[in-house]
């Protein structure tokens, strides 16, 4: 059963900083395996590639050629193909808003300084297709690179018994994605890292993955750029008296149902509510497909907080930081400001979590355990880089010079000042 904390306990704090500590002990890898493959691929290229497919997926077949994408395409529903239809113009039109600006600067000294934005060459974009099939991810980061102006997206997903999902290919059809690969884990970011004879490698790698693509996209970052080291999913809901409990527990079992290692957390004020949603979730995982996923979430990550000030509660969901924080009140306008750290906020009654994770428009690729205090979810400056330009005028570094190479000598960098001396007083 779900634990129930009261955060006006005085050891409420130690405890649920080793809670907290207790589950990213378990989200962490020995990255030894990893490193292994990382190198076998590096080394080995398209062999080793298909080896570990083969050993891991039973998959002999890596690449996807058009008309087998067709033929699978042609077997979606309808109304799958119509949502996600619906999700790609919601999510391209919001993330549209999304403008960068060039930098142009000129100072008195007729010194000009700039920061153009160009996008990034290539990206690889890794969707899950193991224990569940997301046509969501393709579209959440796909969406944004094409905004920017990436010139090569490339896509890579694990198959499924031996099969691709339509609705996986169709989103990718949407985002007029070319190259498809079947392949997942490591050997997969290995592979967009490195390329192989088949793959070309790519500048940038984002999209979700389990333990073993979070460590190997970890291991790979520096030969090459990745989004962010994300996952488990993570809920924080708080809720009041006003709260419906039905709603809020199936809010928490729609991240619980993603992973074991998923973290879903309620806090109120009110302890009836709290009692009411631990029977609720009870009553509801009886009939969810994926129960025992979801069980063992709640079971081991799952938290409900009670505390009786919103100053605590506000600190709580500070110190969390959640990937996703739903302010389930009657008046969520009281505290939403003093929230400074979470990866999405959804406010009032109807604005469920799931809606962000498909159409709403604003990403769900957001940070997770608790690096919401330092970073954001994906969107299209992420597939940007900048240069910075710099030109200086003869006035400009005869008048700043002098600076420079006090500075230079300060430091010990005496061929820094040299380089500044050589060039005051000369045409």
């Amino acid at each position: 059963m779900i634990k129930i904390l009261n955060a006006s306990n005085k050891k409420f704090d130690s405890y649920f900083d080793q809670f907290l500590s207790n589950r990213k002990s378990k989200i962490r890898l020995n990255s030894g395996l990893i490193e292994k493959i990382i190198k076998d691929v590096k080394k080995n290229g398209d062999k080793s590639v298909l080896r570990y497919e083969k050993k891991f997926s039973g998959n002999s077949n890596i690449i996807l050629d058009s008309k087998e994408i067709t033929k699978k395409i042609s077997l979606l529903d309808n109304k799958v193909r119509k949502s996600i239809d619906i999700a790609f113009n919601r999510i391209f039109k919001f993330h549209s808003k999304q403008k960068i600006k060039n930098i142009y600067y000129k100072d008195k000294l007729k010194n000009r300084l700039s920061y153009k934005y160009l996008p990034i060459e290539s990206v690889g974009i890794y969707v899950p297709g193991g224990t569940a099939s997301y046509p969501s991810t393709v579209l959440m980061n796909a969406i944004p690179a094409i905004i920017a102006g990436v010139k090569r997206i490339v896509m890579v997903s694990p198959n499924k018994k031996g099969k691709q999902n339509p609705g996986i290919l169709y989103a990718a059809k949407k985002c007029n994605i070319k190259e498809i690969y079947s392949i997942g884990g490591a050997q997969a970011i290995a592979a967009l890292a490195y390329g192989t004879k088949k793959i070309l490698k790519v500048n940038k790698i984002v999209g979700p993955g389990n333990l073993y693509v979070t460590a190997a996209k970890k291991e790979v970052f520096g030969d090459v750029g990745i989004d962010m080291v994300a996952g488990p999913s993570e809920i924080t809901v708080v809720g009041d008296r006003f709260s419906n409990a039905d709603w809020i527990s199936s809010d928490l079992i729609a991240q619980a149902e993603h992973d074991e290692l998923s973290q879903s957390i309620l806090i109120s004020k009110d302890k009836n509510l709290i009692n009411k949603v631990q029977n609720s979730l009870i009553n509801q995982l009886k009939s969810l497909p994926r129960k025992l996923i979801a069980s063992k979430s709640l079971n081991k990550n799952g938290i409900l907080i009670y505390t009786n000030s919103d100053k605590k509660l506000v600190e709580i969901v500070n110190r969390l930081a959640p990937e996703h924080l739903e302010l389930n009140l009657r008046n969520y306008k009281k505290i939403v400001n003093k929230i400074r750290n979470a990866g999405s906020i959804f406010l009032g009654k109807y604005s469920t979590e799931a809606f962000g994770d498909y159409l709403a428009g604003t990403n769900h690729v957001l940070p997770t355990s608790g690096s919401a205090k330092f970073s954001s979810g994906l969107s299209v400056y992420d597939f940007y880089k900048r240069i910075s330009y710099i030109n200086l005028s003869k006035k400009g570094i005869e008048t700043l010079g002098p600076s420079v190479i006090t500075l230079a000598n300060f430091e010990g960098l005496e061929g820094h000042a040299r380089s500044v001396k050589l060039r005051i007083g000369r045409k």
